[in-house]
C-alpha cells in the first residue's frame, strides 16, 4: 500500500484500507452478463456466420468487460487510504497517481455515516473536515467503519494535545 519512502521520520503506519468490496458487486455483475451474452453470441453465430461478424462482436464484449469491469477493479485496487500517527494520506490512480494529504493536526471534526446496506455491510463513510478552506474529505465505503472512526478520533485527540507537542519537540 503506501510506500516507506512516504512516510516521514517518527511516523508509523496506524490502519491501511480499501473501499469495502461492495463497489465491485455492480463491476461483477456487469462482467458475468457479458460473459453470458458473448457465450450466447459465440454459439448463436456460431461457423455459419462467418469469421468477421463473431471477431467484431467479441472484440466489442472484449473491451465492454475491460471497460466495465476490469477497470473499476483497477480503479479500486489502487485507491488506498492510510492513516498514520501523524497524517491522513489518500492515493488514487491508475497511470497518474493523485494523492491528498491532511495532517491530523488540522483536523477539526471527524463524523461518518452509515445507510442500511451500509449497516448490514459494516461499512460507511467517514467524513474529515480540516482547518483549510477545501471542503470536507468523505471517505466513502470504508470497512469497519467505527473502528476507523475511534482511531482517527483518538489520534486527532492526541496531535491537539499539548502535552503531545511538547513530547515531539524533546
Amino acid at each position: 500500500m503506501l510506500s516507506e519512502k512516504l512516510l516521514l521520520d517518527d511516523e508509523t503506519v496506524e490502519t491501511e484500507t480499501r473501499t469495502h468490496l461492495k463497489v465491485l458487486i455492480v463491476p461483477f455483475l456487469i462482467g458475468l452478463a457479458l460473459m453470458l451474452i458473448g457465450g450466447y453470441f459465440v454459439g448463436a453465430v456460431g461457423d455459419s456466420g462467418g469469421g468477421t461478424p463473431r471477431l467484431a462482436g467479441l472484440v466489442v464484449l472484449a473491451v465492454l468487460f475491460l471497460w466495465g469491469t476490469v477497470l473499476p477493479f483497477l480503479r479500486w485496487l489502487t485507491w488506498t487510504y492510510t492513516l498514520t500517527n501523524r497524517r491522513l494520506i489518500e492515493q488514487k490512480g491508475l497511470l497518474t497517481r493523485k494523492g491528498r494529504i491532511i495532517p491530523l493536526a488540522r483536523i477539526n471534526d471527524v463524523a461518518y455515516e452509515k445507510g442500511v446496506l451500509d449497516r448490514i455491510l459494516g461499512c460507511g463513510t467517514l467524513i474529515i473536515h480540516d482547518a483549510s478552506q477545501q471542503a470536507g474529505l468523505a471517505l466513502h465505503d470504508i470497512p469497519r467503519i467505527e473502528d476507523v472512526h475511534r482511531r482517527i478520533s483518538r489520534l486527532v485527540l492526541v496531535s491537539h494535545a499539548p502535552e503531545a507537542r511538547n513530547d515531539e519537540q524533546s
